[in-house]
């Protein structure tokens, strides 16, 4: 039978600062709009915390981000539709994007940790944009629909959520944590080892 792996002091305190950088990323975040939404780095600190520390501190990473994505504000057109499925959609998509970015790394760790990180980099703003856009089909189409009106997409509410509501946001998302996060864990892999 295995056991479960206790976390470290090192991870315990690498995950309180990783928690602590998630939250300001996300308030400093909600003031840097590209469009209608904020640009966010807060995913960078979580595949850190996935890769680092294990998927179950990058899930509470995850949770983290949502909590404060409903306390800052970011959700608020959607809260005004349906709270409910707001918070739902918004604590599931935080938390599956962490917890799923530590199950990526750990399918590669083994084989290439450099190439572990690029793909928890890439799985994190994959399930992120994912789950919203899932989000927004259970609980938002009537309001989307009449937004992808408003913006000239009347046939092609499809065309209106990937180019309006996630295109330019999820591609800045996939490009600095492919890029960050590897460099990143390598770095604090370097502070380990010494």
């Amino acid at each position: 039978m295995k056991t479960q792996k206790k976390l470290s002091t090192k991870n315990l305190v690498l995950a309180a600062i990783l928690t602590a950088l998630v939250i300001i990323l996300q308030f400093m975040g909600a003031f840097v709009h590209f469009g209608p939404f904020s640009i966010s780095l807060v995913l960078i600190p979580i595949v850190i915390g996935a890769a680092s520390c294990g998927k179950g501190i990058g899930a509470w990473l995850g949770f983290v981000f949502g909590i404060v994505v409903l306390a800052s504000g970011d959700a608020a057109a959607f809260l005004a539709i349906n709270p409910l499925g707001t918070v739902l959609t918004v604590l599931l998509k935080g938390t599956a994007c962490g917890f799923l970015a530590g199950l990526a790394y750990k399918s590669l760790e083994k084989t290439n940790k450099t190439l572990a990180v690029v793909l928890a980099a890439i799985v994190c703003p994959l399930t992120n944009t994912g789950v919203f856009l899932l989000g927004c089909l259970a609980f938002f189409m009537g309001t989307i629909a009449e937004w992808a009106s408003a913006f000239g997409f009347e046939n092609n509410v499809a065309q209106y959520m990937i180019f309006v509501l996630v295109g330019a946001n999820f591609l800045f998302e996939l490009l600095t944590n492919i890029i960050l996060s590897p460099i990143i864990v390598r770095l604090l892999n370097i502070r380990k080892a010494n």
